[in-house]
């Protein structure tokens, strides 16, 4: 045999060798399903036959197999408004595992049960008509004050800036309107403001020129206790004792005068003297996502010293610090947040410190420069000029914005302070919005809406109230809604400010009805605030109730009333008399 022949032959015997070790291995894998075929199939006849046999698995669901559904129903007392209605039914078997975790870790409906006070007050706000013995019961201002306490607690231990995410809804000024703050209410948060997703950003000045200041705070206040993480109440200037006790020119609208005429002069001034006590300790200014500003009036002039005041020029600038050797410079969010946890403003408390109630005073009452103020009033190195308002507030320009959200990273500001006709308005290159929550009040005409933005990650969406938008409240004119309403009824809604003007009617005709007589009374176990922080409203105020109304003008900030709604120049105010002269708008 030749070695070619030989080496075929060997080759030829491992080939067959290894197709029967390939062919052993296929027929033992099939040996081994065979074997499972039979156990699959005994185990499926052992279990058939424990199931005949009446014996039943045991099944435990890891989690709860039932959801909450909302449905959305005509009222049953035929007053044509819509409620919402849950209930608590069994999921489908094909509802996700997590969706049932999700649901259960949800808190419960009873979640607010520790706080009965914010449960009678929520009650009232969905139905104000209803409550209206409430409103008027020893009830109200008892749960007013206990309310005060308790969330005055809750807001010294929040920065003077407060940092939230979006999505985040965007309000400004209220100013006592309940009815334009029940339309936020039916159209932003339905189902409530626990289940609406998103935070909740007021502006400030909730409280003054409306007929419903003391309804519209009792509300905010319950909110912010029941939601304290989801609702953000900055402080406006009529969140300031010189502003909310001016009776003298805001007149029934001045919240000092809604809390006496509705529970007497005692009850009346610890219920202000407190609510004031709450907004001494509301935060100044928000951050949304880190790229939004959110103040009342506008962004503060620098402390001398700070980064921006080194930027803003001048041989004169200090080297670092406040003004102070050996500090390093901060920024303008620092400077805020350097404002003490309890600040008077106007009038500022004795510990306020001259340069950081300058920055509270800047958050709560500067404005964007008219064109005509940028060209003739505001400084061209810093970029602030004198306001309009007078009494040394200021107004920012182009540059002080462009300097500002720079310093800052920031991309837009968000104030409020002034009316607008259409609720929301744009200046300083689309960088600057003012919004603006009540559509009554300002004199901004029928067509008037309220507004506010809606703030979700890099989209900015603008809400308005309709003219045409009608709710609960009644309106004079509306004889048909009058028709069934007993004239006792409808003093008592004139009086809760239930029953308002129809928007073509000028505020001049409003009726003054007179308020109910209560008896005196002393509420001891409502203590004054336990730092000693209580006091007399002084200023304006006490000049009024001493009777010497020649002390009552502006000698500084402190006493500029320079309410954002009163034109004043060089200290002086215009009209003291007139309420209803055009007063937010500058022009």
């Amino acid at each position: 045999m030749s070695m070619s022949n030989q080496f075929e032959f060997q080759r030829g015997s491992a080939g067959a060798m290894a197709l029967q070790e390939r062919d052993e291995q296929i027929a033992s894998l099939r040996n081994q399903v065979a074997m499972l075929k039979k156990k699959i199939a005994l185990h499926e006849s052992s279990t058939t036959s424990s199931t005949k046999s009446g014996q039943k698995r045991r099944f435990r669901p890891l989690v709860s197999s039932h959801a909450t559904t909302v449905h959305e129903n005509m009222s049953i007392d035929g007053n044509g408004k819509r409620e919402l209605t849950k209930t608590r039914e069994r999921m489908g078997r094909n509802a996700s595992i997590a969706t049932r975790e999700i649901l259960n870790s949800l808190p419960s409906d009873d979640s607010t049960s520790q706080h009965p006070l914010a449960v009678r007050i929520m009650e009232m706000f969905q139905n104000p008509t209803s409550h209206m013995e409430y409103l008027n019961s020893e009830q109200f201002p008892r749960d007013l004050l206990k309310l005060c306490q308790k969330v005055r607690h809750l807001l010294e231990k929040e920065p003077r800036v407060a940092f939230v995410q979006s999505p985040a809804y965007v309000f400004g000024d209220i100013h006592g309107n309940l009815e334009d703050l029940h339309f936020f209410s039916d159209n932003i948060w339905r189902l409530g403001m626990s289940l609406t997703a998103g935070n909740f950003v007021f502006l400030g000045d909730y409280v003054d020129r409306g007929m419903s200041c003391l309804e519209c705070v009792a509300y905010l206040l319950a909110m912010k206790l029941m939601l304290p993480h989801k609702v953000t109440l900055l402080r406006g200037n009529h969140e300031t004792r010189d502003v909310n006790g001016w009776e003298e020119h805001y007149g029934e609208r001045s919240f000092m005068y809604q809390c006496r005429a509705r529970f007497g002069d005692d009850l009346g001034y610890k219920i202000w003297e407190q609510s004031n006590q709450v907004f001494d300790r509301m935060p100044l200014a928000a951050v949304i996502d880190q790229d939004i500003f959110c103040v009342h009036g506008g962004i503060p002039r620098p402390v001398h010293g700070t980064a921006a005041h080194a930027n803003a020029g001048g041989s004169n600038s200090p080297a670092s610090g406040d003004g102070r050797e050996g500090e390093p410079r901060q920024s303008r969010i620092q400077d805020i947040l350097n404002v003490p946890r309890i600040a008077g403003i106007n009038p500022p408390y004795e510990h306020e410190d001259d340069d950081y109630q300058q920055v509270a005073s800047d958050c709560i009452w500067s404005d964007p420069a008219s064109d005509d103020q940028e060209a003739r009033s505001v400084d061209p190195d810093t970029g602030f000029g004198e306001s309009l308002r007078g009494g040394g507030a200021i107004c920012f320009g182009h540059k002080a914005v462009t300097q500002f959200l720079k310093e800052q990273g920031m991309s837009y500001i968000m104030r409020a302070h002034e009316a607008h006709a259409e609720g929301v308005a744009v200046s300083k290159g689309a960088r600057v919005f003012t919004v603006f929550s009540t559509s009554k009040d300002h004199n901004q005409g029928s067509q008037a809406m309220a507004g506010c933005i809606l703030v979700d990650s890099d989209k900015l969406q603008v809400i308005n109230r309709s003219p045409a938008y009608r709710n609960q409240y009644v309106h004079r004119r509306d004889s048909v809604s009058l028709a069934a309403v007993s004239d006792s009824e409808i003093q008592q809604r004139i009086r809760l400010g239930l029953v308002t003007t129809s928007p073509s009617k000028d505020e001049d005709d409003e009726e003054d009805e007179e308020d109910d007589e209560e008896g005196e009374e002393h509420w001891d176990d409502f203590e004054e605030d336990d730092n000693g922080f209580g006091r007399q409203p002084s200023g304006r105020f006490s000049a009024i109730h001493e009777g010497n109304e020649e002390d009552s003008d502006h000698e500084d900030h402190s006493d500029a009333g320079a309410d954002e709604d009163v034109d004043t120049v060089d200290g002086e105010d215009c009209d003291d008399d007139d309420d209803d002269d055009p007063m937010d708008s500058v022009t």
